[in-house]
């Protein structure tokens, strides 16, 4: 029961009237009036009135305390026992707080999303902030102890304890990648920094050092024996563009808590630094200086250009070797140093008696051990000067006929040209809507060498259907013939122009062996634990999929034609590792999850996070192991953890069911004693 006030009027007339008579009274001592103390008597007795006390009754209805139980769920607690031993502890702990007439509210706490690890203080909150802080007793963690959100902590007004799964004997070997570049410069050393670690109670037949195994891009891996605790720095070169695959794998002991983290998978994108291209322009047109713009746009093109002003067959006496400013480098370009170019262009060359039939055979040996060239051919790739005569004519993909076309007609993309990534969709690049007779939307050409196809395949085809652009790969490396020199008209924007720009891009690329321009390739790209198969191919058809997951098992992926050329298929990833995948000839690996997941960075059980947690709120942290513990009743403010118990504040919270107000005394009592004390002090002062 509680004494209140249930005023009769508003409290701030009332407080006036305090005021006033304070006043009154004041001013009646001033006056000597003997009745004052009288007068003060009545006026406290209307306050008291108007104040109107009363008596407040309430019905409780008592409400049961809350623990919270949060519980470890995620892919460590499954090592080892401690799956068994949290059920025991959460069994036993859940029925001694019911039995003692607490509600226990349990929160499990999976593996975060993506790669967050354990996120146990952030599911801690979210549940704190659904109950009744005053309701709640204490919270129980059962976990290893390898939270990654400590930051989250809730601010907490009970007792936090946590039990700790795991062995005191628990250990564990890891592989670390300290450092490992997103992408390198090919042909040039990188640098991996990896160490391997030992935690826990580390035996003594753990060894010093360990067998390290190492694979590049699923090929047969390499053993070495590396010593453990120490930095070890991993010289890798990279030879090929695109997604380079390295896995590592350490050498597994039976006594390890796990082996989850004892390999690693690193995928580092190759790129070229800069482009080394010789252009050799036969003679000056309007398309030679569209060539070279091209060229230098690019930053990362280095470019030497080697262009022939003044033909030797003019008769004015002049030696050839003086027809140029500077005496051109030609056998140290052409014989010493060709294989330092990545790429070779011939715009409109024509045999002159300048290049020997020696340079000819070392470009054509260039081009067979990896290296590139490009023809740009004009009327003179038609005549018996043509470069086609050289040692160079037994490796381009097309032969001359010695005819050539002066009109006009619009390159068109041939059958197979629609599935070649280097030409596929080039009509999405023009840049007008397609003509009414279903030609691309771009400019026509005016000049077509006629040449007949030999080798490779044709992608671009111009008079009569005759090839006009046609690819082939000789020994290591690529050869494309261009049978016109005015691709120039598109970039001048003739008839509204066309994609010269992407096209020439993509060719170079495509010559480049860029990854992403390969006609014959199977990629996989992977987002989160989905999976996208792509397989291009110029082949109308291809065969199923076969998909190695890391435990070995196999299964067949069908693909479906998502446009000609290009074969689609996507699944869910259900493990974490080196994924090999094969169709036909072809192979390619990948690697689904994080480099080192970090639910298993650190695996032995450990209260070192926590403490700081736990601490200021006279918690506990214990084992698991030794025991589950005691649950006491202690005071707020108390130590609230010790030797095989933890404790449990009391908040003793109530619901309130009804109030029942009771005034002390009737109003109209109070007022009638006020009446006579106020004649009361009249009759006093009236007598004297």
């Amino acid at each position: 029961m509680n004494i209140i006030l249930d005023p009769l009027i508003p409290l701030m007339p009332v407080a006036v009237l305090a005021v006033f008579l304070v006043l009154l009274v004041g001013f009646a001592i001033w006056r000597g009036l003997p009745g004052w103390w009288l007068r003060a008597l009545a006026g406290v007795t209307v306050l008291v009135a108007l104040a109107n006390p009363a008596l407040q009754d309430e019905d409780r209805e008592p409400l049961s305390d809350i623990v919270m139980m949060v519980v470890d769920r995620s892919a460590s607690q499954e090592l080892s026992d401690r799956g068994s031993q949290t059920a025991a502890a959460v069994d036993a702990l859940t029925r001694d707080i019911e039995g003692r007439g607490m509600e226990v509210r349990a929160v499990d706490v999976p593996d975060g999303i993506g790669d967050a690890g354990t996120e146990l203080m952030t599911v801690l909150s979210e549940a704190q902030a659904e109950e009744p802080q005053s309701r709640i007793a204490g919270t129980i963690l059962v976990t290893d102890g390898q939270l990654h959100d400590p930051q989250r902590a809730p601010e907490l007004q009970a007792p936090l304890h946590t039990l700790l799964t795991g062995r005191s004997t628990d250990w564990d070997r890891r592989l670390i990648i300290k450092n490992a570049p997103a992408f390198a410069i090919l042909d040039e050393e990188i640098v991996l920094t990896l160490k391997i670690e030992d935690q826990g109670a580390v035996p003594a037949d753990a060894g010093e050092t360990v067998d390290l195994a190492i694979a590049i891009d699923g090929e047969a891996p390499e053993t070495y024996n590396v010593p453990v605790g120490e930095d070890l720095n991993l010289p890798i070169t990279l030879t090929h563009g695109g997604r380079n695959v390295l896995q590592f794998q350490l050498a597994t002991m039976d006594t390890e808590l796990t082996d989850r983290n004892n390999a690693a998978v690193v995928q580092i994108n190759g790129v070229r630094d800069r482009l080394r291209v010789l252009l050799v322009s036969g003679e000056p047109h309007a398309g030679e200086r569209t060539w070279r713009n091209l060229l230098k746009s690019d930053s990362a093109v280095d470019l030497v250009h080697f262009t022939i002003l003044r033909p030797p067959e003019k008769q004015d006496g002049v030696p050839v070797s003086e027809l140029s400013l500077i005496a051109f480098p030609t056998r140290e370009l052409f014989l010493e140093k060709v294989n330092e170019f990545d790429l070779i262009i011939f715009d409109r060359y024509k045999r002159r008696g300048i290049l020997p039939a020696l340079y000819f055979d070392s470009i054509r040996q260039y081009v067979e051990t990896g290296g590139a060239v490009l023809i740009a051919a004009g009327p003179d790739f038609a005549s018996a000067d043509s470069i086609y005569r050289s040692s160079l004519g037994d490796i381009l993909p097309a032969a001359p006929t010695a005819r050539v076309f002066e009109e006009g007609y619009k390159p068109a993309i041939s059958e197979i040209g629609a599935r070649h990534p280097v030409t596929e969709s080039l009509e999405k690049f023009a840049p007008n809507a397609e003509a009414e007779d279903g030609t691309p939307g771009w400019g026509r050409w005016m000049r077509h060498v006629e040449v007949t196809e030999t080798s490779g395949h044709t992608v671009m085809t111009g008079i009569n259907e005759t090839p006009l652009l046609t690819l082939d790969r000789v020994g290591e490396g690529r050869v494309a013939l261009l049978a016109s020199d005015h691709a120039w008209l598109w970039h001048r924007g003739y008839e509204g122009g066309g994609p010269q720009l992407e096209l020439l891009r993509r060719l170079g690329h495509w010559m480049m062996r860029e990854p992403d321009l390969e006609e014959e390739a199977l990629t996989a790209s992977v987002e989160g634990q989905t999976v996208t198969l792509t397989r291009r191919t110029l082949a109308e058809g291809v065969g199923e999929v076969t998909v190695t997951d890391p435990d070995g098992s196999e299964r067949a992926i069908t693909l479906d034609e998502v446009r000609p050329g290009r074969f689609v298929a996507s699944f869910e990833g259900t493990s974490q590792g080196l994924f090999r995948v094969k169709e036909g000839e072809i192979e390619t690996v990948f690697a689904l999850g994080p480099a080192a997941p970090r639910e298993f960075v650190e695996t032995v059980a450990s209260g070192d996070k926590l403490e700081p947690i736990v601490a200021p709120l006279r918690g506990g942290i214990l084992n698991i192991e030794d025991g589950i513990p005691n649950v006491r009743m202690v005071s707020e403010g108390r130590n609230a953890a010790g030797r095989g118990w933890i404790g449990l504040t009391p908040r003793n919270a109530y619901v309130t069911t009804n109030i029942t107000v009771t005034p002390l005394v009737s109003s109209w009592l109070f007022l009638l004693l006020a009446a006579l004390l106020s004649v009361g002090a009249w009759l006093r002062e009236g007598r004297r």
